[in-house]
């Protein structure tokens, strides 16, 4: 599979990466962790061997994981994984209150103080079973802690080789900018991006191209809504928070299939599904360095590597953006 450079910086990426958000249960309704292992060690079979995880998947769990997975492969992987979201103490900013994969309620603080991140690597090293992690990144923004102080914290864990190079997630033009004017190197911002989410397409993806800073695109599939398995019968899991998101509901869900249904001769004609022929179309947007996507099990990950060999021609863009400037969704 094709390996991408991180901005400006020597690490290299799978234009695919497989998304760990999943596996850890948590907001999917639970998950198998033998499934998750097989899935993972599939997932590095096939050439997909960037991996992105974080601590609140699960509370450790995704993590763990893993950890297990790439043990005994660790130089054949790209692990990257998130800092500042904390579930076990009140500092910082208070992010939402929800409940564990126990059902226990939690509330979620959004924390990136230089102590607490040099704390949070020490646990995600040893949870991971590496000595170092090849992309740290902010998982969401901390208005209580100055982005300087943040970023200095990992520059700090550059230096002392426990970080390759330095990410942030959900961060807005302004802030990735003031990040990208503090850190020696600033590598990647994770945002979310769909076919139905394009709000980045704004501000964030001109100002990243124009600084050589790479985008990381999660949810592409927007959490498996664009597979075009989700229809209004669909049975979600307990504990699986996507029935409660805007996408998900009532009319946007009815076109969203409908628009989905315009598309399915189009991945029948390549022997696609129309999981690839969204992730392709993905990575086939300005901008877009990697697409994120999730898997529990081996067979979707083969499904999700095989977007890497298709091929979308012009005029099928073309086709594809006409019809997507046609939905009026409810947002």
């Amino acid at each position: 599979m094709k390996l991408k450079n991180l901005g400006k910086t020597d690490v290299k990426v799978t234009e695919i990466t497989f998304g760990a958000w999943a596996i850890g249960g948590w907001m999917w309704g639970g998950a198998d962790k033998k499934d998750a292992l097989k899935a993972l060690n599939e997932s590095i079979n096939v050439g997909m061997t960037t991996i992105d995880t974080a601590p609140v998947y699960g509370f450790g769990v995704s993590e763990e994981i893993v950890g297990a997975a790439i043990k005994g492969k660790r130089d054949k992987v790209q692990i990257l994984t998130k800092y500042g979201m904390h579930w076990d103490k009140t500092q910082g900013e208070k992010f939402f209150s929800t409940v564990d994969n126990n059902n226990n309620p939690i509330t979620i603080y959004k924390y990136a103080a230089k102590e607490s991140i040099i704390k949070e690597c020490e646990l995600s090293l040893k949870r991971l079973k590496t000595d170092y992690i090849d992309l740290y990144q902010i998982h969401w923004p901390d208005s209580t802690t100055p982005i300087e102080e943040t970023m200095e914290a990992v520059d700090l864990l550059i230096t002392q080789g426990k970080v390759r190079a330095a990410g942030v997630c959900n961060y807005s033009k302004d802030q990735t900018q003031t990040a990208a004017e503090t850190i020696t190197t600033l590598a990647s911002n994770q945002v979310p991006y769909s076919m139905v989410n394009r709000d980045i397409e704004k501000d964030v993806v001109p100002y990243c191209i124009e600084n050589n800073i790479g985008i990381l695109a999660y949810s592409p599939l927007q959490r498996g809504l664009l597979t075009g398995k989700i229809t209004n019968d669909y049975k979600f899991n307990p504990g699986d928070n996507r029935p409660q998101t805007p996408h998900f509901k009532g009319e946007n869900l009815k076109m969203i299939n409908v628009f989905l249904d315009k598309l399915r001769p189009m991945a029948a004609d390549k022997k696609a599904t129309l999981s690839q022929l969204v992730i392709r179309w993905t990575l086939l947007q300005p901008g877009i360095t990697v697409a994120l996507v999730g898997a529990r099990n081996p067979e979707q990950v083969k499904e999700n590597a095989g977007a890497a060999h298709i091929t979308i021609t012009n005029e099928e863009l073309q086709f594809i953006n006409t019809e997507l400037k046609k939905l009026k969704l409810i947002l």
